[in-house]
């Protein structure tokens, strides 16, 4: 491989010299309209010499040799312009000293035809790979369609057309900005917005199919504009994906090997919250460390993320024994150096936490484990508040009988003016967190969403529905949710246990709420059919406990900016011997085995729970699940609902104009 190198940079140089040679003598050609005297002869000879050993060590200490042609750009036409008027300026000196007096004329010439011979020489195997292979190959190729006229959009295309081997021949680019229609991007033209695609994609594919695909190539969209991308790709009928975000675009990675099917991360619109990685490992690393609950989606992705800052031991508690050996495996297989430790027990048993907490030196806690379904949660009261608020209880006595340095519990916005039990538990666990920062200890609550492709969440269930042939089951058409990934969650918890001075509640800033018939519809046309009419989808009412739309903040809270994206709730926090009191009288009740006086007891703490009252399922529940839109929503052009059937026997444009106010 070291000899083929140098073999090649030896012919660029062998070819440079013929460049520099050539250039000298086109230069007095030209000076003497290609009739050159006798007398001129030896002149010629010493330029000719001079101007190789001259120009090609300055091409040599530029770094000529040093980047690929293949992936010639903009900065090397700089680089090869300095190194020739470098070279040119010292060939002249040469020239006065050792020859004499020469027309200046053959100086210039000389210059600018050396600058565009190795300028051509530099792009040589972009043009190759970019012009006449691409012009002449007779491999098949797919067609498609670029949505996004921009940075992202023009180096796709870049990509696409220097590399052969993708099988991939842009037809026309689609953006919304009129401005840019008609233009050529790379003799590329745009065509048209992205509302047009589907008559785009029709004229194109007459008399034959030339475009089968549409890759998007927004990497800073919003979930909105991604929701609508969507919808038109659809309206289309072609099959769509996307580029990496904007991130990646940052650092160069916006490549055809990176593009990718599209994704329900990719409707939330939202980069993700970025780690500060320096502050979160001088937090963690060296410390002991016990997640619980750690054999579940937050808690296993917690122990990964924490287990790449060093500390000096994880603990991994959890019941689910198969569940935690899983994980167990998979930390030691990833990080072989760190002492892991799986502890089996039941955060409902005090002593055994405690055991945990004095024999391991427990120095932090992330609190993960807790019940979470709100209809099951509502039909279990005494389990939702034995496991959630007892047991979250036993792990913050424990702590602070042991001194634990820190603690950090997982909450849920559903905390927030709760109407069902599980967000009552909730709202009663911060309260208790928050009374133990009383002492001085670092303890803190952080808000979640809903976390997508956690256990029991909505996006995997939709997936199986989806996959079973439907229908998928929407509870009621104007339900809204926030929505966070994985990832996000856990970088926002290890971030708040950094931050965190004690007794906060940190929440994420999620944007706008998503509306969970939207998100089925998209998951619906993500897997290539069309909503209500390949899948139907089924509105069966709100479960006990749920709300129409959650909240993250309580009006009166007093919430202040932090850092990205990041909210703090502060309150004043319950005496500790109040809450002992508080949680005596709870475990009296739970014996008595007491339901309504546990809720009255859980509204001495947390006055703002309220019971649930199931609203009922309008009208506008039929009128989606018939395919009629406002024409106003983001998913549908102007004038038209972009399912593409009848209702009644009317086309959807006729049926459009009964249509009745939206419900969104």
């Amino acid at each position: 491989m070291t000899a083929r190198c140098h073999v090649d940079i030896w012919f660029e140089r062998a070819c440079h010299a013929v460049a520099v040679g050539m250039s000298v003598i086109a230069a007095f050609l030209l000076q003497f309209d290609f009739s050159l005297p006798h007398a001129e002869v030896s002149v010629l000879k010493r330029a000719f010499l001079s101007a190789l050993v001259v120009k090609l060590p300055i091409f040599d200490g530029v770094g000529f040799y040093r980047g690929m042609r293949r992936f010639a750009s903009i900065r090397d036409v700089y680089t090869i312009f300095i190194a020739n008027l470098a070279g040119s300026a010292a060939f002249a000196v040469v020239l006065a000293l050792w020859v004499g007096d020469i027309p200046w004329s053959v100086w210039l010439i000389d210059g600018v035809l050396c600058f565009l011979l190795t300028s051509l020489l530099k792009f040589s195997e972009r043009i190759r790979d970019e012009a006449f292979v691409r012009e002449h190959s007779t491999e098949p190729r797919k067609g498609v369609l670029i949505y996004g006229a921009g940075a992202a959009g023009a180096e796709l295309l870049r990509d696409i057309q220097a590399n052969r081997c993708i099988g991939y021949d842009v037809k026309g680019f689609l953006d919304d900005d009129e401005r840019k229609h008609g233009a050529l991007i790379r003799g590329v033209p745009v065509l048209g917005s992205g509302r047009e695609a589907s008559s785009v994609a029709q004229q194109l594919n007459f008399p034959n199919s030339a475009v089968e695909e549409i890759i998007i190539a927004m990497p800073s969209a919003t979930g909105r504009q991604m929701r609508e991308v969507l919808a038109n790709c659809r309206a289309a009928r072609l099959t769509c994906k996307t580029v990496p975000g904007l991130e990646k675009l940052l650092l160069g990675k916006v490549l055809m090997a990176h593009v990718r099917d599209l994704s329900v991360r990719d409707l939330l619109g939202r980069q993700p919250v970025h780690l500060d990685e320096n502050l979160a490992g001088s937090h963690i690393a060296g410390r002991c460390v016990l997640v619980t609950g750690a054999a579940g989606s937050i808690g296993s992705e917690l122990c990964r993320q924490l287990a790449r800052f060093g500390p000096a031991r994880l603990i991994a508690f959890d019941q689910a024994e198969s569940d935690l050996f899983r994980i167990e495996n998979e930390l030691r297989d990833k990080f072989p150096h760190l002492e892991i430790v799986a502890a089996l027990g039941n955060i409902r048993e005090a002593d055994r936490l405690t055991e945990v907490i004095q024999l391991q030196r427990v120095e932090a806690v992330f609190h993960a484990a807790a019940y979470k379904h709100v209809p099951m949660m509502e039909a279990h009261t005494f389990e939702a508040v034995r496991n959630n608020i007892l047991g979250t209880w036993n792990l913050v006595r424990a702590a602070r009988q042991q001194n634990v340095r820190s603690l950090l519990m997982i909450s849920s916005d559903k905390a927030v003016n709760p109407i069902c039990v599980m967000g009552a538990t909730k709202r009663v666990c911060e309260k208790i967190v928050s009374a133990r920062a009383c002492n001085g200890s670092k303890s803190v609550s952080v808000r979640f969403g809903n976390v997508l492709g956690s256990s029991g969440s909505v996006v995997p269930t939709f997936q199986a529905q989806i996959a079973a042939g439907g229908p998928v089951k929407v509870t009621h058409p104007e339900v809204r949710r926030y929505f966070m990934t994985v990832g996000e969650a856990v970088s926002l918890v290890i971030q708040a246990s950094a931050k965190s001075q004690g007794g906060e509640i940190f929440v994420l800033e999620m944007g706008e709420p998503i509306r969970i018939v939207d998100l089925a519809e998209n998951m619906i046309r993500l897997a290539g059919l069309v909503p209500y009419e390949d899948i139907d989808i089924h509105f069966t009412g709100l479960r006990p406990g749920e709300k129409l739309i959650e909240e993250i903040f309580a009006e009166d809270s007093v919430s202040t900016s932090y850092q990205e994206r990041l909210r703090i709730v502060r309150e004043p926090p319950l005496e500790w011997d109040l809450v002992v009191g508080w949680i005596e009288e709870l475990e009296r009740l739970l014996k008595n085995r007491g339901e309504a006086q546990i809720k009255a007891h859980l509204r001495a703490i947390v006055p703002e729970y309220t019971g649930f009252e199931r609203p009922p399922l309008e009208r506008g529940a039929e009128l989606i699940k018939n395919g009629l839109r406002h024409p106003s929503h983001p998913l549908i052009a102007p004038g038209k609902t972009g399912l593409g059937r009848k209702v009644n026997g009317k086309s959807k444009e006729t049926a459009t104009e009964q249509f009745v106010p939206s419900i969104s």
